[in-house]
């Protein structure tokens, strides 16, 4: 590993990409990596806290990898999560200086036991509540710098940063530095049937664009994304609109955008020319990707290996961590 600072983020594994989590993080993921030391994590253990299935669990982690390389993730820096064990002992400790009354407060925590209480068991898992936890160690078991956040997640790191400063000051040591928000310029990318909602996969199919769908699938969905309502101010661009150019500069048609943000500006653009416009962007980086995810996975049972030995470099650094975590803790340590 380099001197350079340590970015940290993770993932969970859903499988499919669309151009929501595309342009709204792994983009930038892809980025960071000519600046900073990073590490980056499928974090599989996060998946089972809501109902899941366990055979499409480890399909969904290795598709997610095989996209994560696809768009541009440097396989040295992607780790799994259930390769690395550490994580789960370190939650276990982190438990013990997490607060019972803040964790209960996390609002992922209620808006998810609110969607399991509201489905057909009503079962809420240990799991879900503590994952807060297990995400603080997830960032700090790598001593990372940096991690970059978007608002819904804002409210872990600052529980990471409390967790982190009760065990400096029970321990009696600044062990830990207090990992800070890396901001970035990225895009909230809209639903395009309804851009009032964010782009998501589990709101259903009309509300993503897979960033590995078949071209002819990318341009129907967005020739019939939603522009005008009918009813919103002819002097206020609509989230539509707006939502349609927020796609077009983050797929990089910087001219085209400026040309046809001219165009709305004098009230001549035409939205058939703005969708053509988009959609092509789109299906241009889509076949850039498609093209290099083909190339990948003709020899999966190699990208497999590979990932395995990055997943054990990786852990390394998280052994280390873990031996010191327990010296400190007042607790027995095995010989790695």
């Amino acid at each position: 590993m380099s001197d350079k600072k340590r970015v940290l983020s993770c993932i969970q594994p859903t499988g499919d990409m669309h151009f929501g989590n595309y342009f709204g993080a792994v983009q930038n993921w892809v980025n960071l990596q000519d600046k900073y030391e990073c590490v980056y994590g499928v974090v599989d253990y996060h998946a089972m806290t809501m109902p899941y299935n366990p055979k499409k669990l480890i399909e969904n982690t290795w598709e997610l990898i095989y996209n994560l390389i696809s768009v541009g993730i440097k396989e040295e820096n992607l780790f799994v999560q259930s390769l690395v064990p550490e994580h789960t002992e370190l939650c276990w400790i982190f438990n013990n200086y997490a607060s019972m009354g803040r964790v209960e407060n996390m609002t992922q925590f209620k808006d998810k036991s609110q969607q399991s209480s509201e489905g057909k068991s009503g079962f809420i898992s240990v799991g879900l509540f503590d994952y807060p936890v297990l995400q603080a160690a997830d960032i700090l078991i790598y001593k990372a710098d940096y991690v970059p956040v978007g608002d819904d997640q804002k409210q872990h790191l600052e529980l990471t940063r409390e967790i982190a400063n009760r065990f400096n000051n029970q321990v009696g040591k600044e062990y830990f530095v207090l990992p800070e928000t890396l901001f970035s310029d990225t895009p909230k990318i809209k639903s395009t049937a309804d851009p009032a909602k964010k782009m998501s996969k589990s709101a259903g199919e009309k509300h993503n664009i897979s960033v590995f769908a078949e071209d002819a699938r990318i341009m129907k969905q967005i020739k019939s994304a939603v522009t005008d309502t009918g009813d919103a101010d002819p002097e206020v661009m609509s989230d539509g609109v707006k939502n349609l150019f927020e796609l077009l500069r983050a797929a990089g048609s910087t001219e085209i955008h400026a040309q046809l943000m001219s165009d709305y500006k004098s009230q001549t653009l035409k939205y058939s020319e703005l969708k053509q416009s988009v959609g092509e962007a789109l299906v241009t980086l889509s076949t850039q990707f498609k093209n290099k995810k083909a190339e990948i996975t003709e020899d999966k049972r190699e990208v497999k290996y590979r990932i395995k030995q990055s997943s054990e470099h990786i852990r390394k650094i998280a052994q280390e961590t873990l031996k010191e975590v327990k010296d400190l803790a007042g607790l027995m340590n095995v010989k790695y």
